[in-house]
């Protein structure tokens, strides 16, 4: 499995990762309040600053994990240019892009453990209603470091279509990519089962 986290230590690296999740939560409500578009400008910059002090291979990690949206983007952009409104499809894109950098930088700058640490710690409740929340936690970190890599490899799948003669990839490449999707999913699974699969919090596996 692909891991979005920089294997160089950082100075968020040694920030605990409930403060990182906390603080990702007060800017992404900040983003979507935000009404002017030199508010939004400054954000961006800041944005774009804190990578860069982190170091290029952090930027040019952070950019290159920004290329997915483009699809969105050309979505939004169409659609906006012809309800005539260029300008708020312009301020959507800005928070868009800017919501998704500040979440890479957050599992760029740390471990997979920490994020399901305090993601068990927050679920915690649902155990009440008969949820597993180390089962729930799991889930949402598996979908944050498989998402990157079902992108990655539709791109590759895409590029294949082309180069062999079959013009530009359609509806007839999503049977593939599910397939993808189960069979990662299913050595996921095998891998999770050969580690003895996931412990609940009393200590005692299902039936």
């Amino acid at each position: 499995m692909l891991t979005l986290t920089s294997l160089r230590e950082t100075p968020l690296h040694r920030l605990p990762a409930g403060w990182k999740l906390a603080a990702l939560a007060a800017a992404s409500l900040w983003l979507f309040t935000l009404q002017s578009g030199a508010a939004l400008g400054v954000t961006i910059c800041a944005t774009g600053a804190v990578y860069l002090w982190l170091g290029r291979d952090i930027a040019a990690r952070g950019i290159a994990l920004l290329r997915p949206l483009w699809p969105f983007l050309a979505v939004l952009g169409l659609w906006h240019l012809w309800i005539g409104d260029m300008a708020a499809g312009i301020f959507l894109a800005g928070r868009m892009l800017c919501a998704v950098a500040l979440a890479n930088l957050v599992t760029m700058t740390t471990q997979l453990e920490a994020l399901i640490a305090v993601l068990t710690r927050l679920l915690a409740p649902t155990a009440r209603i008969g949820l597993q929340p180390q089962v729930l936690a799991l889930s949402v970190a598996l979908v944050i470091r498989f998402t990157p890599v079902l992108m990655d490899k539709t791109a590759q799948l895409m590029q294949a279509w082309r180069a062999r003669g079959g013009g530009r990839a359609n509806w007839r490449i999503v049977l593939p990519v599910a397939l993808i999707a189960l069979d990662d999913a299913d050595h996921v699974a095998d891998a999770l089962r050969a580690r003895g699969g996931i412990v609940p919090q009393n200590g005692l596996r299902p039936e």
